[in-house]
């Protein structure tokens, strides 16, 4: 009877472990594809729409662009076959494609499918103002050759056309969608194409005939989140294979950091290409007076709020160009001092008195727009309660982006991330401008920026800008810079890397110059 039982007891404990097993083998299959969390809902894959860097992570997996640049800053050939040969006037730029290459729906990408996707994005791109201001016309000069006509000398379309945004779509899957976005679907020439797709969850797999390098995996889950316990709490139990640092708490990214400094988790780091800045509100009393937002440009403590709200993660800036991007160390906006601010407020007949009164408007939806707010709320009150007052609104960010234009907001806390990697991505979408009236713009890039402020120097040296190459050119970006901090119509606050953590059985997530995660080259263990 014991012989019998104990027989019972191995044929149980073999039944355990073989329902074990089969469950292990049953959770590695559903594993199969990579998970990649970040925070936010996608609503549309079409690149003439993209303007999250979520949106434009998973399209860099989907399409290609003409260009690439390297970590070095080197412009290199992807969907083209050379370098552009630009014409001794500057106007004219030639780019031959490469051959052989097919869209995710079997048509022959070439010179036509490329004029139709730039003329598709110059008509309702969201930023299609990149490509209007500089193109007069695109022309096919032969099945494999594209002849861009320009309106002036432009250096930075070469640097533009590594653009996601400007990556091609098939004209046969895109006929009915010349005049509106397609938001369900995507085709372009990518190393992956779109499975499925919901605004919640992104499938993606390998696309066979790829011309180029082959992914590593066998597809990528793209998941979103609402918020960012949520994407924590996903790595942390491994229900998610790699995590984006988009909207992730800094508390929890420093525990993240700790994991990896621990050895339970992988991580990989970017350059810093997103910045955070305050903009004013430049054409209405009291910020409408240059001198006081000169004086508020003195206020602010970087390195406190760097500790306080990101513990020392997010880098002090006090530019408004990632200053790798000048190729030196360039900071023109002013250092914290207070006494500085003080003096020049009393000069304006503040302080004592006369308090100074600034509504403070933070996206209520980004954890660090909130600390941020607060911290500078505090330190106003412990450094100058003489002189300035901040009050607080927290609003949900699209809110905030839809009526930045129509000048609802004193001041606001904000990001950038430029569409390429160079300073003209960052100068012209904060400081273009192309009807001035005194300092006030009226029409251009800086009313959409909510700014409104626009000096006529900065629009002959961004159009200057144009003819130059090289140190020449990037000097001369700098002028713009310096003139903009004198302006004080922006205050930058910090500098951010684009960071993602990995489980352990997945590789170690590398970085493209554009702060995109190279999701072919994930592989697990």
């Amino acid at each position: 009877m014991l012989k019998l039982n104990y027989i019972k007891n191995i044929l149980k404990a073999s039944s355990i472990i073989l329902l074990v097993f089969q469950l292990s083998c049953v959770q590695y299959k559903k594993r199969e594809n990579i998970i990649v969390a970040s925070a936010g809902k996608i609503e549309s894959l079409d690149p003439a729409q993209a303007n999250t860097l979520r949106t434009l992570q998973i399209l860099s997996a989907l399409g290609d662009t003409l260009y690439k640049i390297n970590n070095k800053g080197d412009l290199l050939p992807s969907l083209a076959k050379e370098l552009p040969k630009v014409s001794e006037n500057g106007l004219l730029i030639d780019i031959p494609l490469k051959e052989n290459i097919s869209f995710h729906d079997g048509s022959i990408f070439n010179a036509e499918a490329m004029a139709f996707s730039l003329n598709r994005f110059m008509k309702i791109g969201t930023l299609n103002y990149l490509l209007n201001d500089k193109i007069e016309d695109i022309e096919v000069k032969g099945e494999f050759l594209i002849r861009i006509k320009l309106k002036k000398p432009s250096s930075s379309l070469k640097s533009l056309l590594t653009s996601v945004n400007l990556t091609p779509v098939s004209p046969n899957s895109y006929s009915n969608y010349k005049d509106s976005f397609n938001n369900k679907s995507f085709i372009g020439t990518g190393p992956y194409f779109l499975e499925s797709f919901n605004s919640s969850q992104q499938i993606i797999k390998p696309f066979n005939k790829y011309w180029g390098k082959k992914p590593l995996n066998k597809g990528i889950d793209f998941i979103n989140y609402s918020n960012s316990s949520t994407l924590f709490g996903a790595i942390k139990t491994k229900e998610v294979d790699v995590l984006i640092s988009n909207s992730i708490d800094d508390m929890q990214r420093l525990t993240l950091n700790n994991m990896v400094n621990k050895n339970q988790l992988k991580s990989g780091e970017g350059d810093p290409i997103e910045i955070g800045y305050i903009t004013f509100k430049s054409n209405k009393l009291p910020l409408e007076n240059k001198t006081i937002r000169e004086a508020l440009s003195y206020t602010i403590d970087r390195e406190l709020i760097s500790q306080q709200v990101s513990f020392g993660t997010r880098e002090p800036l006090r530019s408004i160009v990632p200053p790798h991007l000048h190729n030196n160390e360039f900071s023109p906006w002013p250092k914290y001092n207070p006494n500085m601010a003080r003096a020049i407020l009393k000069k304006e007949g503040y302080c004592q008195t006369d308090i100074l009164s600034i509504p403070l408007t933070f996206r209520s939806n980004v954890p660090a727009d909130k600390l941020l707010a607060l911290t500078w709320k505090d330190q106003i009150k412990r450094d100058l309660s003489d002189c300035i007052e901040i009050t607080l609104n927290g609003i949900e960010s699209t809110t905030v982006y839809k009526q930045l234009s129509e000048g609802a907001f004193e001041a606001v806390v904000l990001d950038w991330t430029g569409a390429y990697p160079d300073p003209e991505a960052y100068l012209t979408p904060l400081l273009s401008c192309n009807e001035i009236h005194k300092n006030t713009c009226i029409k251009g890039e800086a009313v959409f920026s909510g700014s409104f402020w626009g000096d006529n120097q900065v629009k002959e040296l961004l159009d200057k800008s144009e003819k130059l190459e090289g140190e020449s050119r990037l000097k001369n970006l700098i002028k713009v810079e310096q003139l903009a901090a004198e302006g004080s119509a922006y205050l930058p606050i910090w500098l951010v890397n684009p960071k993602a953590w990995s489980l352990k059985d997945i590789s170690e997530p590398e970085f493209s110059s554009n702060g995109l995660i190279i999701l072919k080259n994930l592989k697990r263990d």
